[in-house]
């Protein structure tokens, strides 16, 4: 089948509208995170199983958890836009060179272009937002590349698992049903008093089932037949899905390097959805519907 890709822009449609999201919310962003984790990774802890358990996926597991907190300080010291162009434009370089290293999976030529081209016009969105950078540049860079370093090893992880016929639902479930364990206390530690207001408390449900739970479900089914350095690119989009509320929900404006950067990174995902098509079998009669 070639849903694939669809699955992951779906995926990555979900992640984008968390921004917007999470403006409902007065929270400070870690607690945020953290009970965006907390609550999407206990649904789908729900659907993990023993057989599926692993060491490697414990570990992806706590990469999971070390994403969140390596992003959020990242961009504690840079910035909004130099935080989230390194972090997010460095996870698909990241995933295709494990991919290559750890399994011999080579990315095609096409890819590493179209990637570049994402990359850029991913920078080209966000930096032309005008945020600017904080005050600890390069420690915030290095703690930014960590972050991308981390999420291409916990996805490279799921999707070898994936392909060595595990049930997508039942790894994320391990990945995430572990990520929550390891956030909780974190969420503890920064108060949860502010889940009693009814607003905030439905912004944290939908970012946990709906931007993590269903998002990642939707991941994890893309992987069944995309190359993880293609899905990786894929979820490129959603820093462009942001802007677009922004744009259209929040009344927000793009300048123009902005608008080149989204169009650019629109004709990047159709070249690496087109160029790279699903070339492994598919395993879907070894899954468990959605």
């Amino acid at each position: 089948m070639r849903n694939g890709p669809f699955a992951v822009l779906g995926a990555a449609v979900l992640w984008g509208t968390a921004g917007t999201a999470g403006l409902l919310v007065s929270a400070d962003s870690v607690a945020l995170a953290a009970a965006r984790l907390v609550i999407g990774g206990a649904a789908l802890a729900l659907l993990a199983d023993r057989k599926t358990v692993t060491p490697r996926l414990l570990l992806a597991a706590v990469a999971v958890a070390a994403y969140q907190l390596c992003f959020f300080a990242a961009v504690g010291r840079t910035g909004v836009a130099i935080g989230t162009v390194v972090a997010i434009g460095s996870g698909p370089v990241f995933t295709g060179l494990l991919s290559w290293l750890l399994y011999g999976r080579r990315p095609g030529a096409r890819w590493a272009v179209a990637t570049a081209a994402a990359v850029a016009g991913c920078a080209a969105l966000i930096v032309g937002g005008g945020a600017q950078a904080g005050g600890q540049v390069v420690s915030g860079v290095l703690l930014a590349l960590l972050g991308g370093l981390v999420y291409a090893f916990y996805a490279v992880t799921a999707a070898d698992a994936i392909d060595r016929g595990a049930s997508s639902n039942a790894v994320m479930g391990v990945l995430f049903g572990g990520a929550a364990v390891i956030m909780l206390p974190i969420l503890l530690w920064r108060g949860v008093s502010w889940l009693a207001e009814p607003r905030a408390l439905l912004a944290a449900v939908y970012l946990g089932l709906a931007c993590t739970a269903l998002a990642y479900l939707l991941y994890g089914r893309g992987l069944r037949t995309t190359p993880v350095a293609t899905a990786a690119t894929l979820a490129l989009a959603e820093p462009a899905v942001a802007a677009l509320l922004g744009l259209v929900v929040l009344g927000e404006r793009l300048t123009p390097v902005s608008v080149a950067g989204l169009i650019l990174l629109a004709g990047s995902l159709v070249a690496v959805s087109v160029s790279e098509w699903p070339r492994r079998p598919a395993v879907l009669e070894k899954e468990v519907s959605c």
